[in-house]
């Protein structure tokens, strides 16, 4: 049945879609009528909820037709699904911890003041705004940051998977409009609303709005005070921690031990039963529970996951975010990668190679994409393309024997 739905829904956003970008060029008289009759008609809907029409319509003024890319971002189905080595081996690296431990430098007066208020590590608040926005540069990227009301609004007409999703984030963003927090130029945002230097959704904002500077509004899109301080706030109020960790790499005891994944117990129990630090020592607060966590089985890392973990799933609901958040911030405190490698099957480049890998593809006329390190699906399918040409197994993977093939030719 819910298989039936989802290609049902995608099917008329593809329809709908095709009709939108068909008429692109089009002037404004012939923009989408049936788009321009749900933004008249969702006044009323956003009355109800306390939205003046002066508010309503300022919000909407010149924006008679949906965003294109905003329906084309809602289609994509990625040709490769990230495994876990992937996913954090393009936000958990030595580029990303060096300019984390840069901004803590540049920031620490702002982030003392933070941690003091809401008792949130530092390091974690600077590895969400990395993981976010890089560090404020996805803010910069007009491909990217668009009018909130209408990615909302073209969500909320022609998409039905997300419909109801969108309608109640715009009437969030109409009331941060009508209650100051915004103005409409500046109410920005990605294709699903998501906004500011570490991307909160209208009603997140509203629910955890944090103004560190003193100006009056809990400014996430300019003022990274006001940005870590509201996801302080969030951590905070979903329970984190102060002075905790969010988890330990560990050791098995034997590979009979797997069979404890998902279990929850005393870091002191878990201890008892032979599973020590990989980094040696003890852990540091033995009556705290732990989860046992093997996102890549008994032949990747292993992990005694504390609350503070899943604090981090309040941002966001996936185990694979919240290691790279944590992980981050303890690389961005001057930490060392994973004792235990995943099980790759390759040998995995630095993030200078990667850029090479990435310029050696756009040489060849194989890759236009950003020349930034990390290997996504547009990558990896350039890669997939060279290595055929080479003779070579098309894996698509960022290997050490790829980069040596690359510079032999």
């Amino acid at each position: 049945m819910m298989t039936f739905r989802l290609s049902r829904s995608l099917l008329l956003l593809s329809t709908l879609a095709a009709t939108v970008l068909a008429g692109a060029g089009q002037s404004a008289s012939a923009a989408d009528a049936g788009f321009k009759r749900w933004i008249a008609n969702f006044e009323d809907t956003a009355a109800d909820a306390g939205i003046g029409r002066s508010t309503y319509r300022a919000a909407f003024a010149g924006i008679d037709e949906p965003d294109p890319d905003v329906i084309q971002k809602a289609q994509f189905q990625p040709e490769f699904q990230d495994t876990i080595w992937d996913y954090l081996d393009n936000r958990v690296n030595e580029v990303s911890a060096d300019e984390g431990a840069a901004r803590r430098q540049q920031l620490k007066p702002w982030l003392d003041r933070i941690e003091k208020r809401f008792g949130v590590d530092r390091d974690i608040l600077l590895a969400i705004w990395s993981m976010e926005s890089d560090y404020g540069r996805v803010l910069q990227r007009t491909d990217v940051v668009r009018s909130v009301p209408r990615s909302l609004a073209t969500l909320a007409y022609m998409d039905p998977k997300r419909g109801k999703y969108a309608r109640a984030q715009l009437i969030a963003a109409l009331k941060m409009l009508q209650e100051g927090d915004v103005s409409v130029k500046g109410l920005t945002g990605s294709w699903a609303g998501a906004m500011g230097h570490t991307q909160f959704i209208p009603t997140s904002y509203r629910l955890y709005q944090a103004d560190m500077d003193g100006n009056g509004h809990a400014d996430i899109w300019t003022s990274v005070p006001d940005a870590l301080a509201t996801s302080a706030n969030l951590l905070r109020k979903n329970g984190w921690q102060t002075g905790k960790t969010w988890g330990y790499e560990v050791v098995l005891p034997s590979a009979d031990a797997a069979s404890l994944r998902g279990k929850s117990m005393s870091l002191s129990v878990w201890a008892k039963r032979g599973f020590a630090r990989a980094t040696g020592g003890r852990f540091a607060a033995p009556n705290d529970r732990a989860t046992l966590v093997l996102p890549a089985g008994t032949n990747g890392p292993a992990f005694l996951m504390t609350k503070n973990f899943y604090v981090i799933k309040a941002y966001n609901n996936a185990d694979k975010y919240a290691l790279a958040v944590g992980h981050l911030a303890d690389m961005i405190a001057g930490g060392a990668p994973f004792v235990q490698d995943w099980p790759r099957g390759y040998k995995p480049l630095t993030m200078a190679e990667r850029y090479e890998v990435q310029k050696h593809l756009t040489s060849q006329g194989l890759y236009d994409g950003k020349i930034d390190g990390k290997i996504g699906s547009t990558s990896k399918s350039a890669i997939m393309a060279y290595q055929r040409s080479v003779g070579v197994d098309a894996d698509g993977n960022a290997s050490k024997a790829l980069l040596d093939i690359m510079r032999r030719r």
